[in-house]
């Protein structure tokens, strides 16, 4: 290996970008999960959530299928949940705070500004139970809501967007034809799942429905409790009064098909996204498995290509007393050698390329964790072990099978 440095450097090479990659899809795997449970739990851990849900005619007995889902994304309507269903759930013992919603996307113009904006229509329980704050006035109170008052909190980029800097408290804009008051600004929150809350805009829900919107359902209702521990009870009770009040007849409490809606608590959301995410993992490990077979068939074409080089110096070897065993374990410690050093130093370049995407996104704005699992490292070094010996075997035995003879007459 040493008189031959070039070629051993190459086909450590092929290793060294399999085993880095595996340790980078773990790591990016575990950055991703990290990510999402932790916007996740800025929504609070203490909360539930009854959305809307198409029905099913197929048997399921998970309350988290994505089915529904993209029912709703191909533009199915589900009008049956209400204002009323939110308050039957706020009378729940568990239950401490709540709110609904819904969500558009309008024009919103100021003057000569104008800007698309989503503006979510909600109750005013939205700024303590989603901890949002407000930066400058207020948030809407719950008899403007039910009044069908218009006002409505910008989101700080959409204030930037409108008024720059000047102040908006008190100025009226426009959504559509209909004249709302701004009565707040609210703090900057960033990015949560991929969507910028600064960007929003927040008004009363009624007023939203009946004069924006022309509906009379909403899409969310979001329930804080006052003891977590009693989450997955009080989401059981959920779901017995929107069945009761949508007419849903179901044999077992874990009949979800007929449901048009879905009661989720953090828990279970949290558990969704990590099989989510670890499905993805999975996935790019076995496009990883690709480059970790080249590298394998690499090291088999080199140590082919060593066996008929060193053809003379096999057969002076088993000349002088060295036997099949010697032989096939000469070769193999040299594959496994190869293997093992380009796993090590994959695991190196995988750890510093990894953090070098923590850095990078934690530069965009991504509250990225630079972690890479115990796994990642067992999985690494087996692989760079099984694919030396897998395809070191090979090479191995043709040299260990050699006549010395005819393999002293090569030379």
């Amino acid at each position: 290996m040493r008189a031959n440095k070039t070629r051993t450097a190459l086909t450590v090479l092929g290793m060294v970008i399999g085993i880095g990659s595996v340790i980078i899809v773990y790591s990016a795997g575990a950055g991703i999960e990290n990510l999402v449970i932790g916007q996740i739990e800025r929504f609070g851990t203490d909360i539930i959530e009854a959305e809307i849900k198409v029905p099913t005619n197929k048997k399921t007995n998970s309350n988290v299928s994505m089915e529904g889902a993209a029912d709703l994304i191909q533009g199915a309507q589900i009008t049956s949940l209400t204002l009323s269903d939110m308050e039957d759930i706020a009378r729940l013992p568990n239950v401490k705070d709540i709110y609904s919603m819904i969500m558009a996307q309008e024009q919103i113009s100021y003057g000569n500004e104008m800007r698309k904006a989503f503006i979510i229509g909600t109750n005013a329980s939205y700024e303590a139970i989603d901890s949002s704050d407000v930066e400058t006035g207020r948030f809407f109170t719950e008899e403007e809501n039910k009044s069908m008052a218009q006002v409505l909190v910008l989101g700080s980029e959409m204030k930037e967007k409108l008024f720059g800097s000047s102040d908006a408290l008190g100025k009226m804009v426009k959504i559509r034809k209909t004249k709302f008051r701004v009565v707040g600004v609210m703090e900057e929150v960033g990015a949560i799942m991929g969507m910028s809350f600064d960007d929003m805009v927040y008004a009363p829900v009624i007023t939203m429905q009946k004069k924006i919107m022309g509906i009379d359902h909403i899409t969310n209702i979001v329930a804080q409790l006052h003891n977590v521990d009693l989450a997955e009870e009080t989401a059981r009770e959920t779901r017995v009064i929107l069945r009761e009040n949508h007419d849903i007849k179901v044999e077992s409490d874990d009949d979800y098909n007929k449901d048009d809606f879905r009661v989720v608590t953090m828990s279970e959301m949290m558990d969704m996204m990590g099989t989510i995410t670890g499905a993805i993992t999975l996935l790019l490990l076995a496009i990883v498995a690709i480059s970790l077979v080249v590298g394998g068939v690499g090291i088999m074409n080199i140590m082919y290509v060593i066996v008929t080089e060193r053809a003379a110096e096999i057969g002076l070897r088993k000349a002088v007393g060295a036997t099949y065993s010697d032989i096939i374990r000469q070769f193999l410690i040299e594959a496994l050698l190869i293997t093992v050093a380009g796993g090590i130093a994959g695991i190196i370049f995988g750890i510093i390329i990894s953090y070098v995407i923590s850095i990078g996104a934690n530069y965009f704005g991504l509250d990225w964790e630079f972690s890479i699992p115990l796994q990642a490292y067992a999985v690494s070094l087996g692989f760079s072990g099984f694919f030396g010996i897998l395809f070191g075997v090979y090479p191995a035995r043709k040299a260990a099978r050699l006549d010395p003879i005819e393999a002293l007459r090569s030379e």
